[in-house]
């Protein structure tokens, strides 16, 4: 076995990019809206996805140059998940409207590797599942996940692993592990149990009548999980009976949230720093979209 020390200085630091939550951030998020020279054609998603994928790497890294993988949702990647629960991400829109930054897949794909970006996108798997396998298969390198998704929260590990959500103002960009247990009173490992508690909104997982965060968290206090409350002796109370009275959607509410690790990724890291992406008005230009 190698120094870890050593092992580190070797290679670069991961940075895994949440694709569709940036690009979708960046389209309907983005100060103003940007279009094409004879005003027919709506740019925006493009340009702000690399305009904050850009701002990013210069402006939030808390580590040296970064090797940059973006990795997108599969078209079939919810598949799995809705099987098991028809209601997950039943909430989600799907009109024309709420699916244009989708356009943009096409031509950020074609710049990626036009400029040298790695990407992934595997048709029956979502990014959580896929940054998750690529975050385990690195031990041996920092990584930081750029997204404001909080379902990475139970990935993050120490120094090695942290996330950067660029809608939060500069100084608090990046999540650490120490943060969400301060915040919630739970540890990263505790997160899906958590969320199978007291439900998450974005992905249509309702959680338990009457569990709230800080009931969540004292019920998980010391480490516990879902298994060991029974035996615990805090499962009293009217909280305490509608918790054993949903037992089996609170296990499968946690399945829904707990990410995959074993998706079988065929982009391989190369270790190098990835090359520097241009402003993002350049980006478009190369693509012939102005």
């Amino acid at each position: 076995m190698g120094n870890p020390a050593r092992l580190h200085s070797q290679v670069a630091p991961l940075l895994l990019v949440d694709g569709f939550n940036v690009l979708w951030r960046g389209h309907f998020g983005f100060p103003a809206p940007v279009f094409s020279r004879d005003k027919t054609r709506n740019l925006t998603g493009l340009f702000a996805f690399f305009a904050l994928l850009r701002a990013s790497v210069r402006d939030d890294l808390d580590t040296g140059p970064v090797e940059i993988c973006v990795v997108l949702d599969g078209e079939n990647g919810s598949a799995d998940r809705k099987d098991a629960d028809a209601d997950y991400k039943a909430n989600r829109e799907s009109t024309p409207a709420a699916l244009e930054p989708i356009q943009f897949l096409a031509p950020i794909k074609e710049a990626l590797d036009g400029y040298g970006i790695g990407w992934v996108e595997i048709d029956n798997a979502e990014a959580d599942d896929v940054i998750a396998t690529l975050t385990d298969r690195h031990p041996d390198r920092p990584v930081r996940i750029m997204s404001a998704d909080q379902d990475y929260y139970q990935l993050l590990h120490g120094e090695r692993v942290k996330i950067i959500n660029r809608s939060r103002k500069a100084s608090a960009r990046i999540i650490t592990d120490s943060e969400i247990a301060e915040r919630y009173g739970v540890t990263p490992a505790q997160w899906p149990d958590y969320r199978a508690l007291t439900g998450d909104t974005s992905d249509n997982i309702p959680g338990v009548k009457g569990i709230g965060a800080k009931t969540a968290a004292a019920l998980l206090a010391g480490g516990l999980t879902l298994e060991d409350l029974p035996d615990s002796g805090r499962l009293t109370g009217a909280k305490g009976a509608a918790i054993t009275m949903g037992w089996s959607d609170v296990h499968r509410w946690r399945e829904l949230s707990r990410m995959r690790r074993d998706v079988p990724v065929a982009w391989q890291a190369t270790g190098n720093v990835s090359p520097l992406l241009p402003k993002p008005a350049d980006v478009v230009e190369k693509l012939g979209l102005w």
